[in-house]
């Protein structure tokens, strides 16, 4: 079992950057699970924004923030991050992060919500324009 807890959000304005933090507690530690954020805006479907492999060594993004965010994490921690830069306004939405513990982790998997088993609470990132 893993319980993550999403903290950083807040409001800025357009341009403005926030770090995003997971934290992870519980029986497994996150060195064992891939860690993706996600987002979501009322109404809307749930979007991948970022995935990261267990060791690092893989990372993949969502086009629409690509360049803009970095996706991190530090084992040692058990702590994944989401440094956003950048903000626009589009990128309003509560951010979850998620672990996988599955095996398999492409850039195909790291998009699909459903293959992730764990989900922190969310937190609320508002830009401004």
């Amino acid at each position: 079992q893993v319980q993550l807890v999403e903290s950083g959000g807040g409001s800025v304005q357009a341009g403005g950057s926030l770090r995003l933090s997971c934290a992870a507690s519980g029986r497994t530690s996150i060195s064992y699970a891939h860690m993706g954020w996600f987002r979501q805006v009322p109404g809307k479907e749930r979007e991948f924004v970022a995935g990261i492999t267990r060791s690092g060594a893989n990372i993949y993004y969502a086009d629409s923030v690509k360049g803009r965010f970095t996706i991190s994490r530090d084992n040692a921690k058990n702590t994944a991050y989401l440094q956003m830069n950048v903000l626009k306004p589009e990128d309003t939405a509560v951010y979850y992060c998620a672990a996988d513990t599955s095996a398999l982790y492409s850039a195909q998997v790291a998009r699909r919500g459903a293959h992730y088993e764990y989900w922190g609470q969310g937190t609320q990132v508002t830009v401004s324009s």
